[in-house]
């Protein structure tokens, strides 16, 4: 009976607001984990959580003392801690709320027209062997790198992208980044990879490393052989013509569209 009790009472306290409470905290809880998705701070949320569910094991099963104490008074240092070590991931989840655009919500189609421009641009620049390196900015915010640059904030069309990367512009060294339908920046400099794969130059070391810590999408045209280059997920594809590069463009930043519409055929996904 007294367990019957403890469930009855729990049922009278039971209110309609209590459902609002709890699917509060659980929108709460949804969008921290899909705003962390895919970034470096996951794993570090994923080995705070191991090392804290471990130390309590540990006073549990031994019955430590000195332990216990540690853990109940770093709560509270914990509690001021966690927005310093996770303030970039803050900012980019306040950034997003504020903006007035589209939330990210997987398998929007923001991106019909930046395909576009992207590849025709990245087709002419190839012809005039003009060097150039465009990131297309998905869930992971890029606004660090973006305060590297020159902001821009227009809206993106080839003429804009061919008259950035203009030959011995100011510009034209650095990377543009695009967010949704603008171009936010430009001659933003990016983490260079640590990995060689064959690309010594600049350019396809910046484009890998842009997409090894972030879930970015870059295109890079080489300045010595006028090859077109795409970079996600920390891999690279090479030697890309116009078709092609739209294709893998769309299957990235359009995943719902599976199919090429003009041919009909699978677009090659480009995963880690």
């Amino acid at each position: 009976m007294g367990f019957l009790d403890t469930v009855s009472d729990s049922l009278d306290q039971f209110r309609p607001a209590s459902v609002i409470d709890v699917l509060s905290i659980a929108v709460v809880l949804y969008l921290a984990f899909l705003l962390l998705k895919g970034t470096t701070a996951m794993s570090l949320l994923r080995g705070m959580l191991i090392v804290i569910i471990g130390a309590v094991i540990l006073v549990e099963a031994l019955n430590l003392t000195v332990l216990s104490w540690l853990l109940r008074n770093s709560f509270p240092a914990l509690l001021i801690g966690l927005p310093i070590i996770f303030q970039s991931e803050i900012r980019r989840f306040l950034e997003r709320v504020g903006r007035t655009g589209r939330w990210p919500w997987p398998g929007r189609a923001l991106y019909e027209n930046i395909v576009e421009c992207i590849a025709e641009a990245s087709g002419q620049m190839a012809d005039r062997r003009v060097g150039a390196i465009i990131v297309v900015e998905r869930e992971t915010g890029l606004e660090d790198y973006i305060d590297t640059g020159v902001k821009l904030d227009a809206y993106c069309s080839t003429k804009l992208l061919l008259s950035i990367f203009y030959p011995n512009s100011a510009l034209h060294d650095g990377a543009a980044i695009i967010r949704e339908e603008r171009v936010v920046a430009a001659g933003a400099t990016l983490p260079l990879s640590e990995r060689m794969d064959g690309f010594h130059g600049t350019r396809h070391r910046a484009a890998l490393g842009i997409t090894e810590r972030t879930d970015a999408v870059s295109v890079v045209v080489s300045e010595e052989t006028g090859q077109i280059s795409i970079a996600a997920n920390g891999r690279v594809i090479s030697n890309l013509d116009g078709p092609r590069l739209r294709g893998i463009l769309r299957s990235l930043l359009l995943p719902q569209m599976e199919l090429d519409r003009p041919s009909g055929r699978r677009i090659p996904r480009v995963s880690r």
